[in-house]
């Protein structure tokens, strides 16, 4: 792990500038003001164009770092940015997967969700700037406090490990019981309208309600994600920069993979892998040292294999459902039945 910060000034302005030019093209030339509901074609293009442009990101980096510091740095930094990227983009599935939640409890309709998500992002980029110059100002004071970080980590990846399988009960969340408590609260959605006034009175729609709630699971996951980034560099700039990319391409990774959550269940428990990893990793720092691209190697690998045996697991039930149904088409008819009322609800 590196301390040394290498963001001039120019390099801050110029990511700044870069990611306030994305987001007014998203707002105002790619139709995120408009109510639409958002195709896997579309989304697969925002993923593979975030995910290059991080790439792209990257490679510049590496590029100004060899030419003003030499090979060694630049090599060293760009590992950094790259494996906090792979960090936060994994760690943040797991914050799409409360998405799936929020927005299924509340039934909002798949063409108000980018809305909602987009104000999210705007909200998580606020939300994580803060917590970043915050946890460096920290640990740049208490050095100590990355063993914290560690051991918190290890205890919160253990407690995912043993819980993966249990989903939280919204209907008993303690937020939204105040939120109810203390707002007038409309029945049904007003569009993408967050207040309505009714008869002279204002009252909140459910948008406002899933808006809170995204804002808060976001704030809830930073706590988690923004101290894994301190075990590869205290850096604010390769923290600031791989985080920003991350939730920047959450909003269409979401949207990618909202409707297939069940076929990639055993990534909770390779996030979860992932956080113990990091934590002890951070704990061991005085004793033992793991070269930076074999952290990136580990998280790696750790993602790509949960998700392909989640892949391989869901063909074979699949194929086993199959054969059930051939041998019983009476059970098959009376569960296709049960599908079909359950879509028409």
């Amino acid at each position: 792990m590196s301390s040394m910060t290498i963001g001039e000034p120019w390099m801050w302005a110029s990511f700044i500038a870069f990611i306030v030019c994305m987001l007014a093209l998203d707002l105002f030339v790619f139709g995120g003001r408009k109510a639409h509901r958002v195709s896997v074609r579309e989304a697969l293009s925002w993923v593979i164009a975030w995910s290059g442009l991080a790439l792209v990101f990257a490679a510049l980096l590496w590029w100004y770092l060899n030419d003003t510091f030499g090979a060694q740095v630049a090599q060293r930094k760009t590992l950094e940015f790259l494996t906090g990227y792979l960090i936060e983009q994994s760690l943040s599935i797991d914050n799409m997967f409360v998405f799936v939640m929020i927005f299924g409890y509340f039934a909002v309709p798949p063409e108000l969700q980018r809305r909602v998500l987009l104000y999210g992002v705007l909200g998580a980029i606020v939300m994580r700037t803060l917590m970043i110059f915050a946890g460096v100002w920290l640990v740049s004071q208490f050095a100590w406090l990355l063993y914290v970080f560690g051991a918190f980590l290890m205890i919160t990846g253990t407690k995912m490990l043993i819980f993966a399988d249990q989903q939280p009960d919204l209907a008993r969340n303690p937020l939204l019981g105040w939120l109810r408590g203390h707002l007038r609260v409309t029945d049904g959605f007003h569009g993408e309208r967050f207040f309505v006034v009714l008869d002279g009175v204002r009252w909140a729609t459910p948008m406002f309600l899933v808006m809170v709630l995204i804002e808060a699971s976001d704030l809830i996951f930073a706590v988690d994600s923004i101290p894994a980034i301190f075990a590869v560099t205290t850096d604010p700039f390769i923290v600031f920069t791989s985080n920003i990319f991350a939730i920047m391409g959450l909003r269409a990774l979401y949207f990618l993979l909202a409707d297939m959550t069940e076929r990639f269940h055993l990534l909770k428990y390779a996030l979860a892998i992932v956080l113990i990893f990091i934590g002890g990793k951070m704990l061991l720092m005085p004793w033992f040292h793991l070269p930076i691209q074999w952290s990136l190697a580990l998280v790696a690998g750790i993602i790509l294999a949960s998700v392909l045996l989640s892949l391989f697991l869901s063909r074979e039930k699949r194929q086993a459902l199959a054969k059930h149904n051939e041998r019983d088409p009476g059970m098959a008819k009376i569960m296709r039945q049960r599908q079909e009322t359950n879509k028409t609800r």
